[in-house]
């Protein structure tokens, strides 16, 4: 004789009591077999009858008793943006929880998937993720759900979650920092003694994370912690899957590393022309600090405005701006020294006016000695001993001051200035790199 096949309609708005009983009766369709054509009981499952006794879907298993042990392992099916301005990902996750309840053991060795919409019947623990911003499940073409029930009564529960969580993350050496980020799962109402969380095999829980590509990051290492979170309502079992992402650092090394070094060598091209021309080297030496100036702001469009980290690019670029402004502070003393040499007064010409300075304070002097009818021979003159004018002799103190302190910092050929910068600036512009790159890879 064939078999019967049974087609089942779902309705909405069944009542809970009779929910039950229907769970129960599309169980026993499934899973009964005809053990006697001639039998009037066709359709059975030996102890399945456990599911109508005292099923409560708003008890946990073991209520009253011992806690209940959550088993959960997930995949990581694409992790779609990392944001530094607002400290976040967005991930997609399949995330399965496995737990047994006593009350719907029955007998036999095989496993059963039901209607995503029965797990309104059964009782489904509270898991939530914890630091998460947005959080949806899918429902397309409906609700990505997985509800499989095995003869021990274990249940497994699966869902697909798409979530952006919240990742602190240390920008200080951007862009060759390594985030480490965090999803934690945890129990909304069940503290530790109402449920255990545990991963299903511990590291070997999670997959996925090792086939990821994302444009800016790797996924160098991740594992998993069993930990506890202490909260004013209780002490609350928590998940916590760890995974560190190293940006990959070629894209900037193309996009800014490279463009700002190159500026500063343009500018040491100023160098190598004379101090003459004023027009050539003025205008490399502007474009060059224009160029940075511009490259220094374009860097900073994809972070926060109020980011208040120092980060290793800006270190970088501060270098580089400072070494092309220098090269044309550098044009600027040589060119004012050689027009100060050309066009300046002469020493010869100050020491004389000085000397008559001093002529006239001697005349002075031999005057006034005159009318007092002193007998003076202008041969035994101590000129160290006369006294001047109070404003000449100031004039005189400051000029000195002024020669010594200028010719301290007169270049006495300013054409030399062109050939140390030649040597200097590429010299310390490689030591700067090396301590540079030295600090921010290694330390």
């Amino acid at each position: 004789m064939p078999s019967t096949s049974v087609t089942l309609v779902f309705l909405n708005g069944w009542e809970n009591s009779f929910s039950v009983k229907f769970l129960c009766q599309l169980l026993k369709c499934t899973l009964g077999h005809k053990s006697d054509t001639h039998s009037s009981d066709t359709l059975s499952l030996p102890g399945f009858e456990n599911l109508t006794e005292g099923y409560n879907k708003y008890l946990r298993p073991y209520f009253g008793g011992k806690p209940v042990q959550i088993a959960l392992s997930l995949d990581v099916a694409s992790i779609s943006s990392i944001s530094e301005s607002d400290m976040d990902y967005t991930a997609t996750i399949y995330l399965r929880q496995r737990w047994t309840d006593p009350r719907l053991v029955f007998h036999g060795n095989k496993s059963f998937t039901l209607d995503a919409r029965l797990v309104e019947l059964l009782w489904v623990p509270d898991t939530y993720i914890v630091e998460s911003k947005r959080s949806f499940l899918h429902d397309v073409t409906v609700g990505n759900r997985l509800i499989r029930l095995f003869s021990n009564g274990t249940v497994l529960y699966a869902l697909r979650i798409t979530t952006t969580v919240a990742c602190n993350m240390d920008l200080s050496k951007y862009p060759m920092d390594t985030q480490m980020c965090k999803l934690q799962l945890e129990s909304w109402g069940y503290d530790g003694n109402d449920i255990v969380f545990t991963w299903f095999r511990g590291n070997d829980s999670v997959h996925g994370l090792e086939k990821l590509r994302l444009s800016q990051y790797t996924v160098e290492r991740y594992y998993t912690l069993v930990t506890r979170s202490q909260q004013e309502t209780g002490n609350y079992p928590r998940l916590i899957l760890h995974f560190e992402l190293r940006r990959n650092i070629l894209y900037f090394i193309l996009e800014t590393y490279v463009p700002s070094t190159l500026l500063v060598i343009l500018s040491w091209v100023s160098f190598w022309i004379t101090l003459d021309s004023v027009p050539a080297r003025t205008c490399i030496g502007v474009t060059t600090v224009l160029s940075m100036t511009t490259l220094m702001i374009g860097s900073r469009t994809s972070l926060p405005k109020t980011n208040c980290f120092i980060k290793a690019i800006d270190v970088y670029l501060g270098i580089c701006f400072s070494f092309i402004f220098g090269a044309l502070l550098e044009y600027a003393i040589a060119h004012y020294s050689s027009s100060q040499k050309h066009a300046g007064p002469t020493k010869e010409t100050e020491d004389v006016h000085i000397t008559n300075i001093l002529n006239s304070s001697i005349t002075s002097y031999k005057q006034k000695i005159s009318l007092a009818s002193t007998e003076i021979s202008s041969d035994n003159v101590n000129y160290c001993d006369l006294t001047m004018k109070t404003h000449d002799k100031i004039r005189f103190v400051l000029r000195n001051k002024m020669h010594s302190i200028i010719s301290y910092f007169t270049i006495q050929n300013p054409s030399n200035v062109d050939h140390y910068s030649k040597l200097l600036f590429p010299l310390f512009f490689m030591l700067v790199n090396v301590f540079y790159w030295a600090y921010y890879l290694y330390f």
